[in-house]
């Protein structure tokens, strides 16, 4: 049996770097981000996500969609999919810190793509395509 896991996530690029998080049970970088909660849009998600992860106040108003990601889910039952609703936008000067359960933050290239979910991987490989990462 397959299943899917739906969540929404902010892709923050500075210095040709993107931010990632780590939650403490997991061994895998993502982008900050998670599941909607009912009635909340697929922008709101990633707003609420990105305070509760690294402090950062975004306005779901200023997010636009980036891309569309399907992947294996990482640490999920096989045959569980990850579909990764990714945002640009809301920027701020602001700098994040770890919150809740995230147990550390980085600034990553394609060189550290490695130690990311699957589903992040092919973001980061979009972001390089893109021109926005190195």
């Amino acid at each position: 049996m397959t299943s899917e896991v739906i969540a929404a996530a902010w892709v923050h690029v500075r210095e040709r770097r993107v931010l990632v998080v780590r939650a403490a049970n997991s061994d895998a970088f993502y982008l900050p981000g998670g599941k909607p909660e009912p009635d909340e849009t697929y922008a709101e998600a990633a707003a609420r996500e990105v305070s509760e992860e690294v402090g950062l106040v975004v306005d779901p108003a200023d997010l636009s969609l980036f891309t569309e990601i399907v992947a294996p889910a990482h640490n999920r039952p096989p045959g569980t999919t990850v579909r990764l609703i990714c945002f640009v936008g809301g920027k701020t000067e602001d700098e994040p810190r770890a919150r809740n359960e995230i147990a550390e933050l980085d600034w990553f290239t394609s060189a550290s793509s490695g130690r990311c979910a699957p589903a992040i991987r092919l973001l980061v490989a979009e972001l390089v395509r893109a021109g926005l990462i190195d």
